[in-house]
């Protein structure tokens, strides 16, 4: 993901640094996975709902929806739906080649959110922090 994000005050940074932190949790399957591709992206759900809570705090506190911090939760959206709709209710055991595909979906999208992590990180002047 190519750009730059410079926050516009004070309240944009914070919402930044909290997309960043939120950002920072895994999309992959927890530890307790069921081995489900349902409950494979069910962190992916739970995550876009943390970070669409911090741009409506942001929001709510007076933020702008035009600022770049509101732009890149929004793209998320599209980055993680597609993903979501293909394997949210699929309850059937994965073989070798859908757990291949599966993983591969999971991985557009984290590439996906390391870029937006990264555009945050050299906004905010976190960069040097481990993404």
């Amino acid at each position: 993901m190519a750009g730059q994000w410079v926050p516009r005050d004070h309240d944009e940074l914070t919402a930044g640094w909290r997309l960043w932190l939120e950002l920072g949790s895994s999309v992959w399957p927890r530890p307790d996975w069921d081995g489900t591709p349902d409950e494979a992206v069910r962190g992916l759900q739970e995550l876009l709902q943390a970070c669409d809570e911090v741009l409506a705090e942001y929001l709510a506190a007076g933020g702008s929806a035009e600022a770049e911090v509101a732009v890149l939760v929004r793209s998320l959206h599209p980055a993680a739906c597609w993903v979501r709709e293909l394997w949210s209710g699929d309850t059937t055991p994965l073989d070798g080649e859908r757990l291949a595909l599966l993983h591969g979906d999971l991985a557009g999208f984290a590439e996906h959110a390391l870029g937006v992590r990264t555009l945050l990180a050299e906004g905010g002047g976190w960069a040097s922090l481990t993404l």
